[in-house]
């Protein structure tokens, strides 16, 4: 049988969809953006690969989410996958119940700017489509395996045992299909070390072995770590009462600042855009070669850092908007990390031209690869193994009534 996915990741304000089906070389995929004002509208690719540009004024979630499935209700999606930021203790993508819906409301004060819009997803697509079987695919699931060690924070033991104060790591289900994926390129599939780098507006790390996750840069929420876009990653813990004290700052202006006006965007005080930095360092920016620097240096100290996790290590994958596209950035990463034995191919490095996979070493030390990710095949994938088994789906419509919440 053909199977196709509709996986739906729900924002604030907006809804990335796409319909992933194992025969369909041309993927179905859009966006639904600025829900709720005038200029609602939905932005994608369609069969064929044609554009698609559809008006949309006021639209809600469940409006377009409507609008999304009558465009797509021709090719007979088996199951809806949604993303969720974060699962809380869910170790695996789980069927969508009263209960797993109830936990993931739980989970809000660990991702408050993510989970309530994934609950507004899940709860439209629940009243508009109960026949689907659905799914909730957590991007802190894949880092369930990383030991104590790693996870726990060094605070009150009450605050994990009352209050589940621990490192959760993030981007999961990008790192799980670059770390398979890149194995299985390297011919060695879910066996040996590997440290991955997904690197975009939101960028984190991870140490991999045979297969799972050993440590992330994330933590409780995703602003730990390396230097992204907007936020700041790894930072002094008492810099919220150096501010409140010194400039009479509140945490809900210290928290912003952080996440939304820190990283590359504060560096330079230009751009959260690495090309955009990266021609305004060439044209002598200081600032932006600053932010540059800092970024890849950071990167790369995290790379290393997350070394100790593993008991050898057999490669490198880049990953993400950064990752995939600028060879600079790569090239400069691996510099600083002389010592793992890392031999850089400049001319493979170069070579890789958008979207494309391929090897960059030179042949000898440690692999380096770039892996285009696949979150949208990846969630399907997962989405299809929970709910297309035969006892989820009659488990799905007997509980069709009220999964509503």
């Amino acid at each position: 049988m053909s199977t196709s996915v509709l996986v739906i990741n729900c924002g604030s304000s907006s809804i990335k969809y796409a319909l992933v089906s194992e025969h369909r070389k041309d993927r179905i995929f859009g966006l639904a953006e600025n829900l709720g004002s005038a200029n609602a509208r939905i932005k994608g690719i369609t069969t064929g690969g044609e554009e698609l540009e559809l008006s949309i004024p006021h639209a809600d979630h469940e409006k377009a989410l409507e609008t999304i499935l009558e465009r797509l209700a021709h090719h007979n999606p088996q199951a809806i996958g949604h993303r969720v930021v974060h699962g809380g203790t869910l170790t695996k993508a789980e069927l969508l119940t009263p209960e797993i819906i109830e936990r993931i409301r739980e989970a809000t004060p660990l991702a408050p700017l993510h989970n309530p819009a994934h609950l507004v997803g899940i709860e439209a697509t629940m009243r508009l489509f109960p026949h689907l079987p659905q799914v909730a695919v957590f991007d802190t699931a894949f880092h369930q395996t990383m030991p104590a060690h790693a996870y726990r924070y060094a605070l009150p033991k009450f605050l994990y045992t009352e209050h589940n104060v621990r490192r959760y790591g993030f981007h999961g289900t990008s790192h799980a299909y670059v770390s398979e994926r890149g194995s299985e390129l390297a011919g060695s599939y879910k066996k040996g070390g590997w440290l991955t780098a997904h690197l975009g507006n939101g960028s984190s790390t991870c140490a991999i072995w045979n297969g799972q996750s050993v440590d992330t840069s994330m933590g409780l929420t995703p602003l730990e770590g390396v230097v992204m876009g907007t936020r700041s990653g790894d930072v002094d813990p008492s810099i919220h009462s150096f501010l409140a004290s010194n400039l009479g700052w509140d945490i809900y202006k210290i928290d912003k600042m952080l996440n939304s006006q820190s990283g590359l965007l504060g560096l330079s005080d230009l751009s959260n855009d690495m090309r955009t930095l990266i021609e305004a360092s060439e044209q002598g920016n200081e600032d932006a070669t600053l932010a540059i620097e800092v970024f890849c240096y950071r990167l790369a100290k995290s790379l290393a850092g997350l070394s100790c996790g593993l008991p050898r290590i057999d490669g490198l994958f880049f990953t993400g908007g950064i990752g995939e596209n600028s060879a600079y950035i790569r090239e400069k990463t691996v510099a600083y990390l002389p010592h793992f034995g890392f031999n850089l191919s400049q001319e493979q490095n170069n070579s890789l031209k958008r979207g494309t996979e391929g090897r960059i070493d030179a042949g000898t030390g440690p692999q380096i690869w770039v892996v285009p990710t696949d979150e949208e095949g990846r969630i399907a994938k997962e989405t299809e193994h929970v709910a297309l088994q035969e006892g989820n789906v009659t488990a799905k419509k007997s509980n069709a009534e009220t999964v509503t919440a």
